[in-house]
């Protein structure tokens, strides 16, 4: 629990988001797919951690890259050891601001998020579309874009490189409470 406090402290810290019309998310699901001649992989984590700030647009998240499960244990093992390094680089974070949207309106509203993603010690500035959905639920933030694995440093072998994708998809979904 000590951990998740120290993410939530590092969150708000980042992103200045005041107590006032603040969120957390309470379930994440992200995943990741790659497309590619001989074979195609996902993975799955619900591991994700995410506060926003309805007022300001400010947005954050962490993803733990141990928390992402495969198929195949040997694709995790090699996943963690030899592309991602997560012992090096265990999360890939978000940080942001969200434009297009309004916390008064119930319904599907299409958003911009426009900030800085680091995956693998690499920070690059990304602007992802993605939809929020406010409802008598709560509030869920959904996403899906595409991440160039070069463009992170990440190197993938010769003799694997008909079995993973150059580009792969990403998808992100936050399910957020009041803070």
């Amino acid at each position: 629990m000590h951990m998740k406090a120290l993410i939530i402290a590092l969150l708000l810290g980042c992103c200045n988001l005041s107590v006032a019309q603040s969120f957390k998310s309470t379930e994440s699901i992200t995943t990741f797919f790659s497309s590619a001649p001989l074979e195609d992989i996902k993975a799955t984590n619900n591991q994700g951690t995410s506060l926003f700030n309805g007022e300001t647009g400010g947005i954050a998240f962490i993803i733990p890259i141990k928390g992402f499960q495969f198929s195949k244990s040997l694709m995790q093992q090699h996943f963690n050891e030899s592309y991602l390094e997560s012992d090096k680089f265990p999360r890939a974070t978000f940080k942001g601001k969200v434009t297009g949207y309004d916390l008064d309106k119930t319904g599907i509203q299409e958003a911009v998020a426009d900030g800085d993603m680091t995956i693998h010690g690499v920070t690059r500035s990304v602007k992802i579309k993605g939809k929020f959905t406010n409802g008598s639920t709560g509030l869920k933030m959904e996403a899906k874009f595409p991440i160039k694995v070069a463009d992170y440093d990440i190197d993938i072998p010769k003799v694997v490189f008909y079995n993973i994708a150059e580009e792969v998809e990403v998808s992100v979904l936050f399910i957020y409470e009041e803070n």
